[in-house]
């Protein structure tokens, strides 16, 4: 009798797991078929987005030349793909919040919910801070330095591309901050006390971080390095808030 128990519990089991793998394969199915079509409206509007970003990067002009002739293609097929996984994104992470769904509480889901469009738009956010505070310093700075040197100019297209993707994205990557720091906080892994405890370090290691990231000269130097600041001390203040909030509502039975 306890072996046929033992039978039909491994079946059951076996049973969820193939349920949970069709139900994983369906989402990504729906999320590949989403991003396809994202990478064909990348591949409509690429033209017009190197358009714009090639005159509007604050009041910098900079003439774009090609050194072979795959230089065109690579950057084109790169602005596609670009605009695919960043319109891909809030839905990867729906399905990623809708597969994991059955596992929460009521009030867990709602919570989850919201991380879904925020990081979305904080990732947007941080791309155009840097799009349009900081890029333009850079290429300010770098055109003075290279004037100064006596160096004739000439930007190549890929390389030109490559190094706003390349700032742009670790940008928007870091002003998704404030959600990391209150995940954490939901996890039980951050509390006020190594907040408070870690704030002068974070200080030196965003004040390093700024340095890397702009260009070497003062004012462009704290353009960069307050926001970061700010948005740290945003993050612990929702991230402390939340973990107050948290431990007034434990003694009612509530998290």
């Amino acid at each position: 009798m306890s072996a046929s128990r033992g039978g039909e519990t491994g079946e059951r089991a076996g049973a969820e797991w193939v349920a949970h793998l069709t139900e994983l394969r369906r989402r990504l199915i729906y999320v590949a078929a989403w991003f396809v079509a994202s990478l064909c409206l990348g591949l409509y509007v690429s033209p017009r987005v190197l358009g714009y970003v090639k005159g509007h990067v604050g009041s910098v002009e900079v003439d774009w030349s090609v050194f072979s002739l795959t230089d065109g293609l690579v950057v084109y097929m790169k602005c596609a793909l670009l605009v695919g996984v960043v319109l891909t994104l809030p839905m990867l992470l729906y399905h990623l919040w809708a597969f994991s769904r059955p596992g929460m509480t009521e009030s867990e889901a709602k919570g989850t919910l919201l991380y879904v469009p925020a990081s979305f738009a904080l990732f947007v956010a941080g791309v155009g801070f840097g799009y349009a505070v900081a890029i333009p310093m850079m290429i300010r700075f770098m055109m003075k330095l290279n004037q100064s040197i006596g160096a004739t100019e000439v930007y190549g297209i890929h390389h030109y591309v490559s190094f706003l993707v390349s700032f742009l994205l670790p940008m928007g990557i870091a002003f998704e901050m404030p959600l990391a720091m209150l995940f954490l906080t939901r996890l039980g892994l951050l509390t006020p006390d190594k907040l408070k405890s870690a704030r002068k370090y974070s200080y030196v290691g965003l004040a390093i971080l700024g340095s890397l990231i702009s260009p070497p000269d003062f004012a462009s130097h704290l353009s960069v390095t307050i926001p970061l600041i700010a948005l740290f001390e945003i993050s612990a203040f929702i991230a402390v808030r939340y973990y107050r909030r948290r431990s007034s509502l434990i003694p009612l039975g509530q998290v």
